[in-house]
């Protein structure tokens, strides 16, 4: 009954000397036992090739496992005399030794279900521990199952509620058996009483366990067998074979495959118009053959006003009785649907004729059999309503009349019996009327007439028969230059009288017609709403106005579209000061204006000009007068920027003056420049050379041929000559008090001579087109004329100082 299986290889630990002569001592045995188990449990972890037994679970206790002696190699009684003992973990004994032989034996019954539960296979380790010296060896004992344990299901019974509807192939998993027993004798399979109905399939979890699976191999029907008892057993694989079995109620669940049915189709009555309220007429019956709620029927009057209905069923019994007066002469016909409803919801439905005399007491009756809500538009002849109109009188009391307004675009046409359609007169346009109320009057012609009104509200869908259309044909918007990217600068709106998606616009920029223009780089749109941006800054000196098309489109199918043109006109903004013209300003030496003294109040001394980048009143320029060696000796006029004296001039004005003039333009805020003229006193143009007297000084210093040329001629002529020396001395003095002389000279190769000022915007004209130009420094002065117009000086002396000084190096050019 035991099986053993012996291991080849043993191990040995020598112990040290100082253990060698504590187990050599002589102590008490119980002592030397505690010490060695400490040693022990520190080599714990050290050992060989282990030894492996093996036993059924079971086995009785005292059975013998294996001859410990032989299996280890040592001699006869060696185990005795080294004191063995086996040890396992957890203190607990599960073998022990023979006193007398030191075979191993079992010390108790062991139970692998209980040692291991489903862990396979059950292995026990232990030690075998030996004295003098020391030395232990490494065992297990495995414990082999045996089929001790039958299947096991939770429970005893299993219910099961499956609708007789479920078609075959369903499964339904049940609840599994337990094994406690491993391997071969643990749980194989699942069977199920015979039946015709189902059959058992064994399924295999992820952790090895098996499950059973109910599989439906025919249809049940729960009229023909309500209920099925099957014994479901679980099977494992010992020898003989231990079994657990379930019981498995399956209720078959009933579904609502019975309509209510009437004993008769039609039911017929007659009541005179004087029973009293409340009597009864006739009591109808349905049967359903189902069970429960869906077996269970209720009672209705199919589709009846219950305003003008003179009867009232009861629900549970299908009693019918009169619940409004009758009269005798208006006795009439009712034809009554019933309508019997099982708890299902199926139904079935009987009708019923009640004849009562006629009188004209009742309103005749419409039905509407079918609506047709929204309709589409520009679409004609279309069937809005399909109705019936019914009178419970009879007689002319039950010829009935039906129409509609006048004014709404609906036809009323008679169709098959007491029926009518409601149709279009023409193609209806929703832009004009999107909804319409209609009102159908149901007349009879009894005396007195009696009628109903039936409204229902009829919607127009849409059509996407209209394009957008903008609120303008041309937009125009104004957009100031040096503007922020992205400005909004204005916006577009287009409309659609369609709508929904039909109505929804979206905007887009068209191509520009000049290519030239960069549109994308200028302006954008957005789709959604219209809103136009500026994209980058405009500058209006470079673009003062661009056309552009935005097309406006629907999201309809097909879409439609519409354009409008977009001028943007960019507004100038004071961007650019004043720019001066003449006198240049180009860091040349300074212009010097030559002024006789002799020259009147007003007399035109010089022009400045100045132009403006700028448009409009940005580009309007004023001319002020804002510094001056003598105040009150010159003027400026404002608006053409002409300098001219202010008074007559006197020996006592200085030589040499300086004007600063400030040319200021319109804008918000104003821009301005100035621009210094020089202007020099001189008593008459016949000077041949009018240096600024340091100037003069220099050029002295650096020719005295002069000086000894005028010596020479003194002498040749006493008189004459004293007389030129007289008048020459005379001059010399004058002109040691003239301003230093700078260049004065016409806008030369800057200032066109065919400008003519005819706005007043400070444009020199042709009148005033000369200048004296005196140079210092570069020995020879120039007058130039720039146009054959003689100024208003005296021009004797000037004819004369040419004549005088022919070969003279300072010369005067006439242009």
């Amino acid at each position: 009954m035991m099986d053993v299986v012996i291991g080849t290889g043993k191990g040995f630990f020598p112990l040290e000397s100082d253990l060698m002569e504590m187990a050599q001592t002589k102590v008490h045995r119980k002592k030397r036992q505690v010490t060695i188990l400490i040693i022990w449990m520190i080599l714990w972890e050290v050992g060989s090739e282990s030894i492996q037994y093996s036993v059924l679970e079971e086995t009785e206790s005292g059975t013998f496992v294996a001859n410990l002696t032989k299996d280890l190699g040592l001699k006869r009684g060696e185990l005795a005399e080294r004191g063995a003992q086996v040890v396992f973990k957890g203190n607990r004994q599960h073998l022990q030794l023979d006193p007398q032989t030191y075979d191993l034996l079992l010390n108790e019954k062991l139970d692998r279900e209980e040692l291991c539960g489903s862990t396979e296979p059950c292995v026990l380790p232990f030690q075998v521990l030996l004295e003098n010296p020391l030395q232990f060896f490494q065992a297990a004992l495995r414990v082999r199952d045996i089929n001790d344990h039958a299947p096991e299901f939770p429970t005893r019974e299993m219910l099961l509620k499956i609708s007789e509807i479920t078609t075959p192939g369903k499964l339904f998993p049940l609840k599994m058996a337990q094994d406690l027993d491993a391997g071969s004798n643990g749980l194989q399979s699942y069977i199920i009483s015979s039946n015709p109905h189902f059959h058992v399939l064994t399924r295999n979890r992820s952790d090895g366990r098996k499950f059973p699976e109910l599989v439906l191999d025919k249809a049940l029907d729960r009229e023909e067998q309500p209920e099925l008892r099957l014994t479901l057993t679980a099977l494992d694989g010992g020898s003989p074979p231990r079994s657990g079995t379930t019981e498995i109620q399956i209720l078959v669940l009933d579904i609502n495959d019975n309509a209510p049915e009437f004993a008769q189709e039609q039911y017929e009555a007659q009541i005179p118009e004087n029973n009293s309220l409340g009597s009864l007429i006739i009591t109808v019956s349905a049967r359903d053959l189902d069970a429960g709620s869906f077996g269970e029927v209720s009672y209705a009057l199919f589709q009846v006003d219950d305003i003008n209905q003179p009867f009232e069923i009861n629900a549970i019994t299908g009693e019918i009785r009169l619940r409004k007066t009758l009269d005798f002469e208006e006795f009439q016909s009712y034809h009554v649907d019933i309508e019997a409803t099982d708890g299902g919801g199926l139904s079935g439905k009987c009708s019923l004729v009640i004849k009562v005399l006629d009188v004209n007491d009742n309103t005749p009756e419409l039905t509407m059999s079918s609506l047709t809500s929204p309709i589409p538009e520009n679409l004609p002849d279309i069937i809005v309503a399909v109705f019936s109109v019914s009178d419970a009188d009879s007689g002319q009391n039950q010829q009935i009349v039906c129409s509609i307004d006048d004014n709404l675009p609906f036809l009323l046409r008679p169709s098959v019996e007491n029926f009518y359609t409601l149709v279009t007169e023409g193609a209806l346009d929703r832009e004009s009327q999107a909804e319409y109320n209609i009102t159908i009057t149901v007349t009879d012609l009894g005396t007195p007439r009696l009628k109903t009104q039936h409204n229902i509200t009829v919607t127009v869908s849409d059509v996407n028969d209209n394009a957008p259309a903008f609120s303008q044909t041309t937009y125009t918007l104004r957009v100031r230059e040096n503007n922020s990217p992205a400005l909004h600068i204005g916006s577009v709106s287009a409309t659609d009288r369609d709508s929904g998606a039909n109505a929804q616009v979206t905007y887009s920029l068209l191509p520009p017609a000049d290519p030239q223009l960069p549109l994308a780089s200028l302006v954008s749109i957005n789709a959604d709403n219209g809103q136009l941006f500026a994209l980058r800054s405009l500058d209006y000196e470079a673009l003062q106005a661009f056309e552009f098309g935005v097309r406006a489109a629907d999201r309809g199918s097909p879409a439609l579209s519409s354009q409008a043109r977009v001028r943007v006109l960019v507004l100038d903004d004071n961007d650019n000061a004043p720019f001066v013209l003449y006198p240049p300003q180009n860091g040349s030496a300074p212009c010097t204006e030559l002024v006789p003294r002799a020259a009147e109040a007003g007399y035109l001394v010089t022009k400045v000009v100045a132009v403006d980048g700028d448009s409009g009143q940005n580009a309007w320029l004023s001319y002020q007068l804002l510094k001056a060696t003598e105040p009150g000796l010159f003027g400026v006029w404002a608006h053409n920027g002409e300098v001219r004296t202010a008074r007559l001039l006197s020996e006592r004005d200085a030589v040499k003056h300086r004007l600063v003039v400030l040319v200021r333009d319109n804008g918000e805020p104003p821009r301005s420049a100035s621009v210094t003229l020089h202007v020099l006193l001189v008593d008459g143009f016949s000077q041949p050379y009018l240096p600024l007297p340091e100037v003069a000084a220099a050029e002295a210093r650096a020719d005295p041929l002069t000086v000894y040329l005028v010596v020479a001629l003194a002498s040749v002529s006493s008189l004459f000559l004293f007389s030129v020396l007289v008048f020459v001395a005379v001059r010399l003095c004058r002109r040691s008090r003239a301003a230093s002389a700078g260049r004065c000279s016409g806008p030369e190769g800057h200032f066109p001579g065919h400008l003519v000022d005819v706005s007043g915007a400070g444009t020199l004209s042709q009148s005033y087109q000369y200048e004296v130009c005196l140079r210092g420094g570069s020995g020879t002065t120039e007058f130039k004329f720039l146009k054959p117009i003689i100024p208003n000086f005296p021009p004797q002396g000037i004819g004369k100082e040419m004549e005088e000084s022919p070969t003279v190096r300072d010369s005067f050019l006439f242009s």
